[in-house]
């Protein structure tokens, strides 16, 4: 059996989460990318790994006792992922605690209202003007706690955390979203750090020349299930 970590993936916000994480680790792993515009998260295979059919899922062959284990959504796996390496994960509940409130916020509040504002900006067959000043107001105002919380500090929750790690992926397509950063300072200065880092670089670039195959196909009018 092999010890590589198997991500199945695609470069969506989500998607990246993942992959900065595993750089950020130096953990090896193997991509599988599973194809949004084919629909290939609909697969039984896919299934079995993600009863949600969406990415990303992570399969672990020396997950708790050396047994192999699965993982589905990504906030999941950043906390299994920083529980068992121990890194960007505080072991201290106190400092715990603050990376999760954050790590939360970001999967119940910032990744949804971000992901109705690129349907409806960007895929929508039918523009619908109350949905999208609807979407694009309610990213702007978390836009705006985000730039409450890094007035005074580096990141989001103490030190460099899974907590920064899942907001960012969501703040780089920020302009589908009808956000300009130079509106949001403190939030442009945190993006412009933690988007510097070679780790988040790395883990962004991961099927990069992929996506940017569908993109072109999406304006060619092929458009598949897409899953941020």
């Amino acid at each position: 059996m092999s010890d590589l970590i198997d991500l199945y993936y695609w470069p969506t916000p989500n998607g990246w989460k993942i992959t900065i994480m595993l750089e950020e680790l130096s953990v090896p792993y193997r991509v599988n990318l599973v194809d949004l515009v084919k629909g290939e998260q609909f697969e039984p295979a896919f299934l079995k790994l993600s009863p949600n059919n969406r990415i990303p899922a992570l399969i672990d062959p020396r997950g708790p006792n050396e047994e192999p284990i699965s993982v589905f959504e990504s906030g999941a796996i950043l906390q299994y992922l920083g529980r068992k390496f121990g890194c960007f994960y505080p072991r201290e509940e106190r400092k715990r605690v603050e990376v999760d409130q954050w790590l939360f916020w970001q999967v119940g509040g910032l990744g949804p209202m971000a992901g109705q504002a690129h349907h409806f900006r960007q895929y929508a067959p039918i523009p619908i003007d109350y949905a999208i000043e609807r979407y694009t107001r309610e990213v702007e105002r978390l836009y705006g706690v985000l730039e409450r919380r890094l007035r005074n500090r580096g990141y989001l929750a103490g030190d460099y955390s899974v907590a920064d790690i899942a907001c960012i992926a969501w703040i780089v397509p920020h302009e589908k979203q009808g956000q300009h950063l130079g509106s949001f300072p403190h939030l442009k200065m945190w993006f412009d750090t933690v988007m510097a880092r070679p780790a988040v670089i790395r883990g962004m670039a991961v099927g990069r020349e992929q996506r940017e195959k569908n993109d072109f196909a999406a304006i060619s009018g092929v458009r598949g299930h897409h899953s941020p």
